[in-house]
């Protein structure tokens, strides 16, 4: 069978590749700012803590997805409410959330009538074949907004990134964005369950950054670079898993991993050669 025949053909196939694809370009630009801030464990956090919310959503007979994003949104406030303006550590708050998303997902599945192991394997390493219309156009909308609000907000956005206290200093409300952006990244982390699942997730918002960080330090272009980086990965990655019959999620996570390989292996070779 031909791939790119199917995907006329085949209406679950046309989604799952502008899935992919969409999915990429949020993560490229909502992982430079993760990465940036030394934030991949929130992000990791808030990625495991919707679990609590599928499960729960799961059990109520309600929509999966919605009932993550409710759950991943108040996770990533109170993370952040917690960082700001109480005495418990960021990364104990984030450690909490994990452990209690977790939990909570996993018991509320268990507890629903017809369960099966499935359901929860789909969710932790995804399922790109039940990607929906609305997903595709939740996507899209995401996509659209967080190009427009990387380019109206960049600096800011920048600023705070890199030095909070700076950016406080310079006059942007970082409360402000720090919320904006906790919001936006559990937003991006539910929509992109379905293509790469809690488990992996994480891995694509920061593997095209790690990969375009080695060759450029400025931060405008690693996250347009990145978003192109995650983009392909994941259409790749997903050809792969068409043909050889693999869950797309390790397909995707296995084509950026040899993309960084690749990648450093190239930018030693100078080193090598005026080493001579």
């Amino acid at each position: 069978m031909d791939f790119f025949a199917d995907i006329f053909e085949y209406h679950y196939l046309a989604n799952a590749v502008i899935a992919c694809i969409l999915s990429g370009i949020t993560c490229g630009i909502i992982g430079t700012y993760i990465v940036a801030r030394r934030m991949v464990f929130l992000c990791g956090g808030i990625t495991h803590a919707s679990f609590g919310g599928l499960g729960i959503a799961f059990y109520l007979g309600a929509n999966p997805i919605l009932g993550a994003t409710i759950f991943a949104v108040l996770s990533a406030l109170g993370i952040e409410y917690a960082a700001n303006k109480t005495k418990i550590r960021e990364d104990s708050a984030i450690g909490l959330m994990w452990g209690v998303g977790m939990a909570m997902g996993a018991l509320f599945m268990s507890l629903r009538p017809g369960y099966t192991s499935g359901d929860l394997s789909s969710f932790l390493f995804g399922n790109i074949i039940s990607v929906t219309n609305s997903d595709v156009i939740a996507l899209g909308i995401l996509t659209l907004l967080l190009i427009v609000g990387a380019i109206i907000w960049l600096k800011p956005i920048m600023y705070m990134a890199f030095d909070r206290d700076f950016a406080s200093a310079a006059g942007v409300k970082t409360t402000l964005i720090g919320y904006i952006m906790s919001v936006v990244t559990a937003v991006t982390i539910v929509l992109s369950i379905r293509v790469m699942g809690i488990v992996l997730l994480v891995s694509l918002m920061t593997m095209p950054v790690v990969i375009v960080n080695s060759i450029t330090k400025q931060y405008d272009k690693i996250a347009i670079y990145s978003s192109i980086v995650a983009a392909i990965g994941a259409l790749i990655g997903i050809i792969v898993s068409y043909y050889f019959e693999v869950p797309s999620g390790p397909a995707i996570i296995f084509v950026l991993t040899l993309a960084l390989i690749i990648v450093k292996l190239l930018s030693l070779h100078p080193k090598r050669a005026v080493n001579r």
